[in-house]
This record gives C-alpha cells, sequence and structure tokens, in this order.
C-alpha cells in the first residue's frame, strides 16, 4: 500500500511578502484537506508568524546564528538534509525568489532530489532592468527550464510568457489562478462600502516597502495630482521606510501620507481607502489587486507584468497606465477621484482567484508530477540487466 502524495515547501522566513504569504495559505488549505503537506522554513523571524498560530512547521534555525543576511545561502546548505527527512515526493517552489534553491537542490541532490514544481510569481521580461542585465536573466530563466520540472502560470497569459522564457514546452506548463484570497475574506471585503464622491480621496496602497514597489513614483505622483484634502496611506514594511519618509518630507506632503506598517486583518488595509494604487515596476498576478476588487475600489495601476490587462477587465475594472511614468499615473489618480467602480463585476473576478479552487488544482498538478516519476523509475529499473542469482550461477556452472 502506497502513502500519501507527501508535498514540500520551503520558506526562508515569516517576513511579510505575497510570496510568502500564498505559500503559506497554501500549505494551510492543503493540510486542512486532508494533504501530507510539510512545511520547512529557514528561520523564524518576520511578522506573518503571529497570522498563523497553531501551524505545523519545521525550522532550520539554530540558536547562535541569525542568517537573516545570508537566508537564501542558509537554505541552500540546511535544505538539503531536511529533504532527506522528510522524503517528499514533491517540492514546492512559492515563486520566482526561490528558483535558486529549487535549481541548486536538483544540481546538489542528483538524483536523490524529488520533482519540482516553481510557481513563477514575476513578470519575466524585466523591462526594469539594462540589456546585460536582461540578457543573463534571460540566461537564467533558461537553465531553470532545462533543470526545474513543472512551471505554474498565475493566470493564462503567462503561460506562453513562461514557455518562451523558459524555453519549455507547453506540456510542462500548467495555469492556476493566484490563490489571493479565500472565499470568506471575499465576504468579508464585500461588507465595504467604497465611497464614491467629488471631495478628499483616500488612495491606498499595499506592498514591502522595496524597490521593486516603487513607492517613490507614487509619493512623486501623488505630490502633483492631489487635492488639498486627498490623503494617501502606504500599507507594508521594509528597508525603504526611512527613505520613503525623508522623500514625503521633500516633496512637502508632510501629514498627508501615512506609512501604517504591515497590518491586519487585510480587510482594515482597504477600509482605509477609496482608490487602490499600484506603482510597481515587476509583478506576476498581484495579490493586492485581487483583494482591491473584492473590496470594490476603483483601480490604477503600472503595467506591470503581462496578466496586468486581462487581470483588470481589459480596462473596465481599473486604469493601467505606463510603468514608470509618474506624470500619468498622476493624471489617472487625479481622474479616479470621481470614478464608481462596477463592484458587481470586481467581485466576480475576484472569485475567479481563490485560495480553496487553488489549492486543489495545485495537488492535482502534484499528483501527476509524482505519478510520471514512478512511472519513469519503474521503466528505469525494468531496463537495467539483472544479476543472475547464486542459484542460477551455479546452474550455469
Amino acid at each position: 500500500m502506497t502513502r500519501p502524495l507527501r508535498i514540500l515547501t520551503f520558506l526562508h522566513s515569516f517576513e511579510p511578502g505575497g510570496v510568502e504569504r500564498v505559500a503559506l495559505r497554501l500549505h494551510q488549505a492543503w493540510t486542512r484537506d486532508g494533504v501530507d503537506a510539510r512545511l520547512v522554513m529557514g528561520r523564524e523571524d518576520g511578522v506573518q508568524r503571529r497570522e498563523w498560530p497553531g501551524l505545523a512547521y519545521r525550522s532550520l534555525a539554530v540558536p547562535w546564528l541569525d542568517p537573516a543576511r545570508f537566508e537564501t545561502l542558509w537554505l541552500l546548505a540546511r535544505l538539503p538534509g531536511a529533504i532527506r527527512r522528510e522524503r517528499p515526493d514533491v517540492l514546492f517552489c512559492a515563486g520566482n525568489t526561490y528558483a535558486v534553491v529549487a535549481v541548486a537542490m536538483k544540481l546538489l541532490l542528483g538524483r536523490g532530489c524529488p520533482p519540482i514544481v516553481a510557481k513563477v510569481s514575476n513578470d519575466l521580461s524585466r523591462a526594469d532592468r539594462g540589456p546585460v542585465e536582461r540578457w543573463l536573466y534571460r540566461a537564467w530563466l533558461r537553465i531553470q527550464g532545462r533543470l526545474i520540472d513543472r512551471f505554474v502560470g498565475m493566470a493564462a497569459p503567462m503561460a506562453a510568457e513562461i514557455g518562451d522564457a523558459m524555453r519549455v514546452a507547453v506540456d510542462r506548463v500548467d495555469v492556476v489562478n493566484d490563490p489571493a484570497i479565500s472565499k470568506a475574506e471575499i465576504a468579508g471585503l464585500a461588507a465595504i462600502r467604497p465611497v464614491c464622491h467629488g471631495g478628499g480621496t483616500r488612495f491606498v496602497a499595499v506592498g514591502r516597502l522595496v524597490p521593486q514597489k516603487n513607492f517613490p513614483l507614487l509619493l512623486k505622483a501623488f505630490a502633483s495630482a492631489a487635492r488639498p484634502r486627498d490623503r494617501l496611506a502606504i500599507f507594508g514594511e521594509g528597508p525603504e521606510r526611512r527613505a520613503l519618509v525623508e522623500r514625503a518630507r521633500e516633496l512637502g506632503l508632510g501629514r498627508r501620507v501615512d506609512l501604517p506598517g504591515h497590518v491586519v486583518p487585510v480587510a482594515d488595509q482597504f477600509r482605509a481607502g477609496d482608490v487602490f494604487v499600484m506603482s510597481s515596476d515587476y509583478e506576476g498576478v498581484p495579490a493586492v489587486i485581487i483583494e482591491a476588487l473584492a473590496a470594490g475600489l476603483a483601480i490604477i495601476a503600472t503595467d506591470c507584468s503581462v496578466s496586468m490587462a486581462s487581470l483588470l477587465g481589459g480596462g473596465a475594472l481599473g486604469t493601467l497606465v505606463p510603468v514608470g511614468d509618474a506624470a500619468a499615473l498622476g493624471r489617472a489618480m487625479r481622474a479616479a477621484a470621481t470614478r464608481c467602480p462596477d463592484v458587481l463585476a470586481a467581485r466576480a473576478q475576484a472569485g475567479r482567484f481563490t485560495i480553496e479552487t487553488a489549492a486543489e488544482a495545485y495537488v492535482e498538478v502534484f499528483a501527476r508530477l509524482a505519478a510520471a516519476r514512478r512511472v519513469a523509475a519503474g521503466l528505469a529499473n525494468s531496463r537495467r540487466p539483472r544479476r543472475p542469482s547464486a542459484s542460477h550461477q551455479q546452474l550455469q556452472g
């Protein structure tokens, strides 16, 4: 009798990030559904930890060392041992951030490495980089395509992008809509009543305070577009906090910009706003956009991934502006003050991206891959020449 399918997810820590948050939600859903899901954490730091009381996981931390500054190297050194102990059927690589770890496991463990499913969590064109960096990045993507077994795109438009960038056949790419939100959260966000008026507008942004999110661009756009009663709240935490506070001061925004930090529950972030704004240089399928759709907010976003246009219904559910264009972002923010979104259509779109649906779809992907690996192993064993038994040798003698 074979044991149930065993999945292992590996993460750096509980630090706030969209990739980590979605991975933790998937792991929780799999465990709740009776799947043998294992979670390995490089370290136990991070504010998201308190959001997961009772979560079962194996920690690779040691009391005498803080690996925060070299967390990827720490995973590379410690994860092979955890894989050997846990003996998973499939490894789940939760996003682009972890691709280097997935590739390293293939190289370090060789045939002993379980098959890997990698979720592609970011835009692969990376127009934000220079020509040499883009060339190197494309080469890195092709390495991933050669070594990682299967890829998952978070929306339909990503399938072709993954195939082209990774140089992989279409039968190695699955599409599972980004598990950004639960059915219960949709119901909770539906209770928010968006404001549509001509008075002061509350703009909201959510994300880690890191260069990818380009919050300095948002501050510049807000400074050019905001009316006296308008306000901006940027929810999130990260290394750019001090620089953003200083930049807001330089732009003369004073108390009109607030950085409340990482706030839960999610609904509290969207209750604070009338218009959601995303200023990122690149994204995959941003969970915060799906949450904003469920909350029924007017949405403005940079065209930062191949999926953004379809996610916003070709413009029916939000406004797209070019990446890095502060003037265009400012104009869209000014116009959004009087734009009333189609709340029912927005919430219907958000309903396509539930954790419940995605968790089941991922298990199906894992099961197919594990079954294919077992078949391949069986064929390989059947082709190996068998050594004659001792009794057979005696008869031959």
